[in-house]
Protein backbone atom coordinates (compact mmCIF):
# COMPACT_ATOMS: atom_id res chain seq x y z
CA UNK A 1 0.00 0.00 0.00
CA UNK A 2 1.64 3.39 -1.48
CA UNK A 3 2.06 5.84 1.66
CA UNK A 4 2.13 9.47 1.35
CA UNK A 5 5.81 10.47 0.73
CA UNK A 6 5.87 13.81 -0.59
CA UNK A 7 2.25 14.73 -0.70
CA UNK A 8 -1.21 13.76 0.88
CA UNK A 9 -2.60 11.28 -1.01
CA UNK A 10 -6.40 11.49 -2.08
CA UNK A 11 -8.64 8.21 -1.75
CA UNK A 12 -12.37 7.82 -1.08
CA UNK A 13 -14.44 5.21 0.69
CA UNK A 14 -15.84 3.62 -2.50
CA UNK A 15 -19.18 4.41 -4.21
CA UNK A 16 -19.32 6.58 -6.66
CA UNK A 17 -21.83 7.72 -9.28
CA UNK A 18 -21.54 6.54 -12.96
CA UNK A 19 -22.11 9.83 -15.07
CA UNK A 20 -24.62 7.97 -17.19
CA UNK A 21 -28.21 9.02 -15.97
CA UNK A 22 -29.63 5.97 -18.07
CA UNK A 23 -27.03 3.44 -16.22
CA UNK A 24 -28.39 5.19 -12.84
CA UNK A 25 -31.92 4.50 -13.64
CA UNK A 26 -30.29 0.93 -14.93
CA UNK A 27 -29.07 0.36 -11.27
CA UNK A 28 -32.20 1.75 -9.61
CA UNK A 29 -34.56 -0.64 -11.36
CA UNK A 30 -31.27 -3.63 -10.61
CA UNK A 31 -31.60 -2.91 -6.99
CA UNK A 32 -35.11 -3.51 -6.88
CA UNK A 33 -34.50 -6.90 -8.06
CA UNK A 34 -35.71 -6.16 -11.12
CA UNK A 35 -34.22 -8.82 -13.60
CA UNK A 36 -32.70 -7.46 -16.68
CA UNK A 37 -30.78 -9.29 -19.64
CA UNK A 38 -26.93 -9.72 -19.12
CA UNK A 39 -26.83 -8.16 -23.42
CA UNK A 40 -28.76 -4.85 -21.94
CA UNK A 41 -26.99 -4.39 -18.34
CA UNK A 42 -23.02 -5.94 -18.92
CA UNK A 43 -22.25 -3.10 -21.38
CA UNK A 44 -23.43 -0.54 -19.45
CA UNK A 45 -21.96 -1.63 -15.99
CA UNK A 46 -18.24 -2.10 -18.17
CA UNK A 47 -18.82 1.44 -20.04
CA UNK A 48 -20.16 3.46 -16.28
CA UNK A 49 -16.84 1.56 -14.56
CA UNK A 50 -14.71 3.14 -17.45
CA UNK A 51 -16.15 6.32 -17.25
CA UNK A 52 -16.07 6.35 -12.88
CA UNK A 53 -12.00 5.13 -13.28
CA UNK A 54 -11.34 7.63 -15.88
CA UNK A 55 -12.98 10.49 -14.10
CA UNK A 56 -11.06 9.41 -11.02
CA UNK A 57 -7.87 9.51 -12.46
CA UNK A 58 -8.62 12.81 -14.15
CA UNK A 59 -9.89 14.54 -10.51
CA UNK A 60 -6.29 13.72 -9.17
CA UNK A 61 -7.35 10.75 -7.18
CA UNK A 62 -4.62 8.58 -6.20
CA UNK A 63 -6.11 5.50 -4.90
CA UNK A 64 -9.20 4.20 -6.51
CA UNK A 65 -11.90 1.99 -6.80
CA UNK A 66 -14.33 0.58 -9.39
CA UNK A 67 -17.15 2.81 -7.69
CA UNK A 68 -19.14 -0.32 -6.74
CA UNK A 69 -21.05 -0.43 -9.79
CA UNK A 70 -23.23 -3.25 -10.26
CA UNK A 71 -22.84 -4.41 -7.02
CA UNK A 72 -25.82 -4.51 -4.21
CA UNK A 73 -26.13 -6.02 -1.03
CA UNK A 74 -29.37 -7.12 -1.51
CA UNK A 75 -30.97 -10.81 -1.27
CA UNK A 76 -30.35 -10.67 -5.11
CA UNK A 77 -26.76 -10.52 -4.77
CA UNK A 78 -26.43 -12.85 -1.63
CA UNK A 79 -28.85 -15.45 -2.47
CA UNK A 80 -26.83 -16.17 -5.44
CA UNK A 81 -23.89 -15.61 -3.42
CA UNK A 82 -24.69 -17.81 -0.05
CA UNK A 83 -26.05 -21.07 0.30
CA UNK A 84 -28.55 -21.28 4.20
CA UNK A 85 -30.82 -18.06 3.57
CA UNK A 86 -34.51 -17.50 2.68
CA UNK A 87 -36.09 -13.98 2.23
CA UNK A 88 -39.30 -13.87 3.72
CA UNK A 89 -41.94 -11.28 5.00
CA UNK A 90 -41.19 -9.89 8.49
CA UNK A 91 -43.85 -11.28 10.92
CA UNK A 92 -45.84 -8.67 13.27
CA UNK A 93 -42.99 -7.01 15.54
CA UNK A 94 -39.96 -8.02 13.37
CA UNK A 95 -37.88 -5.54 11.04
CA UNK A 96 -36.11 -5.87 8.13
CA UNK A 97 -32.49 -5.27 9.50
CA UNK A 98 -31.42 -4.22 12.63
CA UNK A 99 -30.50 -0.56 12.00
CA UNK A 100 -34.45 -0.07 11.12
CA UNK A 101 -35.15 -0.61 15.43
CA UNK A 102 -32.80 1.88 17.17
CA UNK A 103 -32.88 4.39 20.11
CA UNK A 104 -32.55 7.17 17.42
CA UNK A 105 -35.47 6.15 15.64
CA UNK A 106 -37.75 5.68 18.66
CA UNK A 107 -36.59 9.45 19.46
CA UNK A 108 -37.53 11.04 16.03
CA UNK A 109 -40.42 8.66 15.15
CA UNK A 110 -41.74 11.40 12.44
CA UNK A 111 -38.09 11.79 10.79
CA UNK A 112 -37.72 8.34 9.99
CA UNK A 113 -41.18 7.89 8.94
CA UNK A 114 -40.68 10.51 6.42
CA UNK A 115 -37.41 9.80 5.29
CA UNK A 116 -38.23 6.10 4.88
CA UNK A 117 -40.91 7.06 2.49
CA UNK A 118 -38.58 9.09 0.35
CA UNK A 119 -35.59 6.13 0.19
CA UNK A 120 -38.48 3.78 -0.66
CA UNK A 121 -39.88 5.53 -3.39
CA UNK A 122 -36.47 5.97 -4.81
CA UNK A 123 -36.20 2.53 -4.48
CA UNK A 124 -33.80 1.67 -1.63
CA UNK A 125 -31.99 -1.81 -1.68
CA UNK A 126 -33.25 -2.52 1.82
CA UNK A 127 -37.03 -3.08 2.30
CA UNK A 128 -38.08 -2.65 5.95
CA UNK A 129 -41.10 -5.36 5.18
CA UNK A 130 -39.24 -8.44 4.36
CA UNK A 131 -35.91 -9.88 5.89
CA UNK A 132 -33.19 -12.31 5.38
CA UNK A 133 -33.02 -15.57 7.30
CA UNK A 134 -30.26 -17.98 8.05
CA UNK A 135 -32.25 -21.46 8.73
CA UNK A 136 -29.15 -23.49 7.66
CA UNK A 137 -25.39 -23.69 7.79
CA UNK A 138 -23.93 -21.19 5.33
CA UNK A 139 -21.39 -22.00 2.71
CA UNK A 140 -20.17 -20.66 -0.06
CA UNK A 141 -22.63 -20.72 -3.45
CA UNK A 142 -20.81 -19.24 -6.49
CA UNK A 143 -17.44 -17.64 -6.95
CA UNK A 144 -17.72 -16.99 -10.63
CA UNK A 145 -19.92 -13.77 -9.60
CA UNK A 146 -17.19 -11.91 -7.52
CA UNK A 147 -14.50 -13.42 -10.12
CA UNK A 148 -16.36 -11.02 -12.67
CA UNK A 149 -16.05 -8.03 -10.39
CA UNK A 150 -13.30 -8.50 -10.45
CA UNK A 151 -12.41 -9.35 -14.25
CA UNK A 152 -14.37 -6.50 -15.07
CA UNK A 153 -12.36 -3.56 -12.89
CA UNK A 154 -8.70 -5.07 -14.29
CA UNK A 155 -10.02 -5.03 -17.67
CA UNK A 156 -10.24 -1.60 -17.65
CA UNK A 157 -7.14 -0.61 -15.63
CA UNK A 158 -5.14 -2.79 -18.09
CA UNK A 159 -6.92 -0.63 -20.87
CA UNK A 160 -6.20 2.68 -18.96
CA UNK A 161 -2.32 1.76 -18.35
CA UNK A 162 -3.30 1.94 -14.65
CA UNK A 163 -1.27 -0.78 -13.51
CA UNK A 164 0.74 1.01 -11.33
CA UNK A 165 -1.78 2.28 -9.14
CA UNK A 166 -2.87 1.47 -6.07
CA UNK A 167 -7.09 0.11 -6.50
CA UNK A 168 -9.31 -0.85 -4.24
CA UNK A 169 -12.43 -3.08 -3.98
CA UNK A 170 -14.98 -2.40 -1.02
CA UNK A 171 -16.71 -5.67 1.10
CA UNK A 172 -19.05 -5.72 3.72
CA UNK A 173 -17.30 -7.39 7.00
CA UNK A 174 -19.35 -10.38 8.58
CA UNK A 175 -20.25 -7.83 11.41
CA UNK A 176 -21.89 -5.42 8.84
CA UNK A 177 -23.61 -8.33 6.79
CA UNK A 178 -25.07 -9.56 10.33
CA UNK A 179 -27.34 -6.11 10.52
CA UNK A 180 -29.07 -7.52 7.36
CA UNK A 181 -29.33 -11.49 7.60
CA UNK A 182 -30.92 -12.70 10.78
CA UNK A 183 -30.05 -16.02 12.29
CA UNK A 184 -32.74 -18.79 12.88
CA UNK A 185 -29.70 -21.66 13.05
CA UNK A 186 -26.97 -20.95 15.11
CA UNK A 187 -26.73 -21.20 18.64
CA UNK A 188 -25.37 -17.78 19.47
CA UNK A 189 -24.61 -14.48 17.93
CA UNK A 190 -20.50 -15.40 18.00
CA UNK A 191 -20.84 -18.57 15.92
CA UNK A 192 -23.00 -16.86 13.18
CA UNK A 193 -20.45 -13.66 13.52
CA UNK A 194 -18.19 -16.75 12.34
CA UNK A 195 -19.95 -18.51 9.84
CA UNK A 196 -20.42 -14.91 8.57
CA UNK A 197 -16.86 -14.45 8.56
CA UNK A 198 -16.02 -17.81 6.98
CA UNK A 199 -18.19 -17.45 4.13
CA UNK A 200 -16.94 -14.23 2.81
CA UNK A 201 -13.24 -15.24 3.38
CA UNK A 202 -13.31 -16.71 0.08
CA UNK A 203 -14.42 -13.50 -1.82
CA UNK A 204 -11.71 -11.37 0.06
CA UNK A 205 -9.05 -13.86 -0.64
CA UNK A 206 -10.19 -13.89 -4.15
CA UNK A 207 -9.66 -9.61 -4.35
CA UNK A 208 -6.45 -9.88 -3.07
CA UNK A 209 -5.04 -12.77 -5.42
CA UNK A 210 -6.25 -10.53 -8.13
CA UNK A 211 -4.20 -7.85 -6.89
CA UNK A 212 -6.15 -5.46 -5.58
CA UNK A 213 -6.45 -3.81 -1.71
CA UNK A 214 -9.08 -5.21 -0.02
CA UNK A 215 -11.36 -2.39 2.04
CA UNK A 216 -13.33 -4.19 4.50
CA UNK A 217 -16.86 -1.77 5.18
CA UNK A 218 -17.60 -2.32 8.94
CA UNK A 219 -20.15 0.50 10.21
CA UNK A 220 -21.04 -2.35 12.72
CA UNK A 221 -18.07 -1.79 14.96
CA UNK A 222 -19.67 1.57 16.13
CA UNK A 223 -23.07 1.40 14.47
CA UNK A 224 -24.67 -1.51 16.44
CA UNK A 225 -24.67 0.39 19.69
CA UNK A 226 -27.34 2.63 18.34
CA UNK A 227 -29.45 -0.79 17.61
CA UNK A 228 -29.24 -2.21 21.18
CA UNK A 229 -32.65 -1.67 22.37
CA UNK A 230 -32.75 -1.30 25.26
CA UNK A 231 -29.26 -0.42 25.26
CA UNK A 232 -26.38 -2.34 27.24
CA UNK A 233 -23.36 -1.12 29.28
CA UNK A 234 -20.21 0.15 27.81
CA UNK A 235 -18.76 -2.61 28.74
CA UNK A 236 -20.95 -5.36 27.25
CA UNK A 237 -21.09 -3.43 24.68
CA UNK A 238 -16.96 -3.51 23.94
CA UNK A 239 -17.56 -7.51 24.40
CA UNK A 240 -19.62 -7.92 21.28
CA UNK A 241 -17.75 -5.21 19.44
CA UNK A 242 -14.53 -7.79 20.36
CA UNK A 243 -16.28 -10.44 18.33
CA UNK A 244 -17.07 -8.83 15.60
CA UNK A 245 -13.09 -7.55 15.06
CA UNK A 246 -12.26 -11.45 16.26
CA UNK A 247 -14.61 -12.56 13.47
CA UNK A 248 -13.30 -10.51 11.04
CA UNK A 249 -9.34 -11.10 11.75
CA UNK A 250 -10.90 -15.53 11.14
CA UNK A 251 -11.72 -14.09 7.62
CA UNK A 252 -8.57 -11.99 7.16
CA UNK A 253 -6.36 -14.97 8.24
CA UNK A 254 -4.58 -16.01 5.29
CA UNK A 255 -4.63 -12.15 3.26
CA UNK A 256 -1.59 -10.10 4.26
CA UNK A 257 -2.55 -6.67 6.52
CA UNK A 258 -0.85 -3.96 3.84
CA UNK A 259 -3.31 -5.40 1.40
CA UNK A 260 -6.63 -4.29 3.33
CA UNK A 261 -7.91 -0.77 4.54
CA UNK A 262 -10.90 -1.03 6.93
CA UNK A 263 -13.71 1.57 7.06
CA UNK A 264 -15.37 2.58 10.07
CA UNK A 265 -18.64 4.95 9.96
CA UNK A 266 -22.02 5.21 11.92
CA UNK A 267 -24.08 4.48 9.14
CA UNK A 268 -24.07 6.39 6.09
CA UNK A 269 -28.16 7.74 6.80
CA UNK A 270 -28.52 11.08 6.97
CA UNK A 271 -30.06 11.68 10.23
CA UNK A 272 -29.81 13.19 13.96
CA UNK A 273 -27.45 10.51 15.13
CA UNK A 274 -27.28 11.59 18.57
CA UNK A 275 -26.69 7.94 19.64
CA UNK A 276 -23.57 7.55 17.77
CA UNK A 277 -21.23 5.83 20.34
CA UNK A 278 -18.01 8.03 20.93
CA UNK A 279 -14.83 7.14 18.74
CA UNK A 280 -12.51 6.96 21.43
CA UNK A 281 -14.68 4.01 22.93
CA UNK A 282 -13.92 1.67 20.24
CA UNK A 283 -10.61 3.33 18.27
CA UNK A 284 -8.73 0.38 20.21
CA UNK A 285 -10.54 -2.02 19.07
CA UNK A 286 -10.68 -1.24 15.25
CA UNK A 287 -6.58 -0.95 15.43
CA UNK A 288 -6.69 -4.94 16.34
CA UNK A 289 -8.36 -5.29 12.99
CA UNK A 290 -5.92 -6.89 10.37
CA UNK A 291 -5.29 -4.06 8.28
CA UNK A 292 -2.91 -1.26 7.47
CA UNK A 293 -5.33 1.71 6.50
CA UNK A 294 -8.38 2.33 8.42
CA UNK A 295 -11.14 4.99 7.06
CA UNK A 296 -13.29 7.09 9.05
CA UNK A 297 -16.02 9.60 9.27
CA UNK A 298 -14.19 13.10 10.62
CA UNK A 299 -15.91 15.45 7.99
CA UNK A 300 -19.21 15.82 9.79
CA UNK A 301 -20.40 18.04 12.58
CA UNK A 302 -21.06 14.38 14.93
CA UNK A 303 -17.48 13.84 14.47
CA UNK A 304 -15.50 16.23 13.46
CA UNK A 305 -14.11 16.93 17.08
CA UNK A 306 -12.34 13.53 17.37
CA UNK A 307 -9.21 14.13 15.20
CA UNK A 308 -8.16 15.49 18.85
CA UNK A 309 -7.84 12.09 20.12
CA UNK A 310 -5.19 11.28 18.04
CA UNK A 311 -3.06 13.48 20.49
CA UNK A 312 -2.82 10.58 22.80
CA UNK A 313 -4.10 7.60 20.73
CA UNK A 314 -1.08 6.46 19.39
CA UNK A 315 -1.07 4.80 16.14
CA UNK A 316 0.62 1.54 15.94
CA UNK A 317 3.83 1.54 13.60
CA UNK A 318 3.22 1.27 9.76
CA UNK A 319 -0.28 1.99 10.06
CA UNK A 320 -2.10 4.68 7.82
CA UNK A 321 -5.13 7.03 8.43
CA UNK A 322 -7.52 7.68 6.16
CA UNK A 323 -9.82 10.33 7.62
CA UNK A 324 -13.48 11.80 5.67
CA UNK A 325 -12.74 15.11 5.10
CA UNK A 326 -15.98 15.60 2.91
CA UNK A 327 -18.66 14.46 3.97
CA UNK A 328 -22.22 12.94 2.45
CA UNK A 329 -24.06 14.60 5.09
CA UNK A 330 -24.54 17.76 3.44
CA UNK A 331 -24.78 19.40 0.00
CA UNK A 332 -22.21 22.15 0.79
CA UNK A 333 -19.17 21.85 -0.77
CA UNK A 334 -16.02 22.24 1.19
CA UNK A 335 -13.80 24.99 1.15
CA UNK A 336 -10.22 23.79 0.10
CA UNK A 337 -9.00 25.76 3.04
CA UNK A 338 -11.44 23.60 5.21
CA UNK A 339 -10.31 20.02 3.59
CA UNK A 340 -6.90 21.08 4.27
CA UNK A 341 -7.31 22.57 7.84
CA UNK A 342 -8.78 18.64 8.44
CA UNK A 343 -5.65 16.56 6.93
CA UNK A 344 -3.32 18.81 8.88
CA UNK A 345 -5.16 18.09 12.07
CA UNK A 346 -4.26 14.41 11.94
CA UNK A 347 -1.15 14.83 9.97
CA UNK A 348 0.30 16.87 13.33
CA UNK A 349 -0.68 14.25 14.99
CA UNK A 350 0.24 11.46 13.58
CA UNK A 351 3.07 11.92 10.83
CA UNK A 352 2.12 13.44 7.28
CA UNK A 353 3.13 9.99 5.89
CA UNK A 354 0.40 8.45 8.03
CA UNK A 355 -2.33 10.40 6.35
CA UNK A 356 -4.65 9.73 3.19
CA UNK A 357 -7.32 11.93 2.18
CA UNK A 358 -10.50 9.94 2.23
CA UNK A 359 -14.69 10.93 2.43
CA UNK A 360 -17.17 10.15 5.05
CA UNK A 361 -18.92 7.52 3.02
CA UNK A 362 -19.21 6.97 -0.75
CA UNK A 363 -20.07 9.85 -2.83
CA UNK A 364 -22.79 7.38 -5.15
CA UNK A 365 -25.58 5.37 -3.92
CA UNK A 366 -28.12 7.99 -3.68
CA UNK A 367 -26.38 9.38 -0.70
CA UNK A 368 -26.04 12.70 -2.69
CA UNK A 369 -26.62 13.96 -6.41
CA UNK A 370 -24.19 13.30 -9.22
CA UNK A 371 -23.02 16.41 -9.73
CA UNK A 372 -22.32 17.48 -5.87
CA UNK A 373 -20.51 14.04 -4.94
CA UNK A 374 -18.42 14.35 -7.50
CA UNK A 375 -17.74 18.28 -6.74
CA UNK A 376 -16.26 16.76 -3.44
CA UNK A 377 -14.24 14.64 -4.60
CA UNK A 378 -12.87 17.80 -6.62
CA UNK A 379 -12.42 19.76 -3.38
CA UNK A 380 -10.60 16.76 -1.51
CA UNK A 381 -8.15 16.53 -4.26
CA UNK A 382 -7.96 20.88 -4.24
CA UNK A 383 -7.86 20.87 -0.32
CA UNK A 384 -5.30 17.52 -0.16
CA UNK A 385 -2.87 19.85 -2.43
CA UNK A 386 -3.00 22.90 -0.04
CA UNK A 387 -2.45 20.67 2.90
CA UNK A 388 0.44 19.26 0.89
CA UNK A 389 1.85 22.58 0.18
CA UNK A 390 1.73 23.60 3.86
CA UNK A 391 3.09 20.12 5.17
CA UNK A 392 5.88 19.57 2.11
CA UNK A 393 6.47 22.88 0.66
CA UNK A 394 6.38 25.21 3.39
CA UNK A 395 8.11 23.48 6.23
CA UNK A 396 11.26 25.12 7.20
CA UNK A 397 14.06 22.05 8.00
CA UNK A 398 15.00 22.04 11.63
Amino acid sequence: MKRSTNKILVSHAGRLSPGSREFRELEQRKSRGEEIPDEVYLPQLEAAIRDMVERQVKSGVDVISDGEAGRFNTFAKYEKRIDGIIYRECRPGEVGAAVFDSRERRTFPEYYEAADKARFKEGAPTNNQMRMVAVDALTPKDTDIVNAEIARFKKVIADLGLEDRDAFMPMMSPGWLHHFIWDEHYKDEEEFLFALAEVLRPEYEAIVNAGFILQLDGPDLPDKWATLVPDITLEEYRRKAKQRVDATNHALRNIPEEMVRYHLCWGSWNGPHIDDIPFRNVVDLMLEIRAQAYSFEAGNVRHEHEWKMWRDVELPAGKILIPGVVSHRTNTIEHAEVVADRLENFANCVGRENVIAGTDCGMGGGRLSHEIGWAKIEAMVEGARVASRHLWEETVPA
